[in-house]
């Protein structure tokens, strides 16, 4: 989970390798959180401070391979040390995730935001497999204009729904704590097309327009999920 700075996300491929310190430009940048597992990361990380043993098993994932992440993850300041846990043959570091870092975050180039979408959707995807069938939902989407004092107050909503999600975060399992998924994502956009959007309605394969396409936003739905 995050709370972002200025294109507000408050959010919830693997890598392997050799252990190469990524330049301190994309320890800052918007990429360092444009991965799946980094975003499951930080999302358990916020209710409980773990090991990296321990968030591997939460997460199912290799030791060796959430280890990389936390320490990609530290070094960018979005993970504090919350202590140590004594194991065979040394310490072991715990890490939490404090939502107030990623602030500290900025987009430096468009690819960057593009790699962070392409990620929060991976994410999505995998949490809407998982959603309870009878629990309790809701949906909201929209791209219109509206104005300055219409936006201002929609901002500061999303800040205090992260900012509420984000403090009341517990650890895995905790009584009487449900499991909950939430991804907020909004921001400005161009007066006009951009770049990549010429305007047309891009073709879904289906004889239809894709989600997002061109064209004027007739409604806002807003129904229970």
């Amino acid at each position: 989970m995050l709370d972002g700075g200025r294109g507000e996300v408050a959010d919830s491929a693997v890598v392997d390798g050799g252990d190469v310190s990524p330049a301190p430009e994309e320890l800052s940048s918007l990429r360092v959180v444009a991965h799946p597992l980094r975003l499951q990361l930080l999302s358990l990380l916020t209710g409980s401070a773990m090991s990296a043993a321990e968030a591997a098993r939460h997460l199912d994932q290799t030791q060796a391979n959430v280890s990389y992440h936390l320490r990609r993850l530290h070094a960018a300041g979005l993970l504090e040390v919350a202590g140590h846990e004594v194991v065979r043959g040394g310490r072991a570091v715990r890490y939490r995730h404090v939502p107030s870092s990623g602030q500290r975050l900025s987009r430096r180039d468009p690819s960057d935001e593009r790699a962070l979408v392409a990620a929060l959707g991976a994410e999505l995807s995998r949490r809407t497999a998982q959603r309870a069938p009878d629990g309790e939902g809701a949906f909201s989407d929209a791209e219109v204009w509206v104005e300055e004092a219409t936006w201002t107050e929609v901002l500061e909503l999303v800040r205090r729904a992260g900012s509420l999600l984000h403090e009341g975060a517990r650890a895995p399992h905790a009584d009487g704590a449900r499991r909950v998924s939430a991804l907020l994502y909004v921001f400005e956009m161009l007066a006009g097309p951009g770049p990549a959007d010429d305007g047309d309605p891009a073709d879904d394969g289906e004889g239809g327009p894709r989600a997002g396409g061109g064209g004027p936003a007739a409604e806002t739905p807003q129904a229970p999920a």
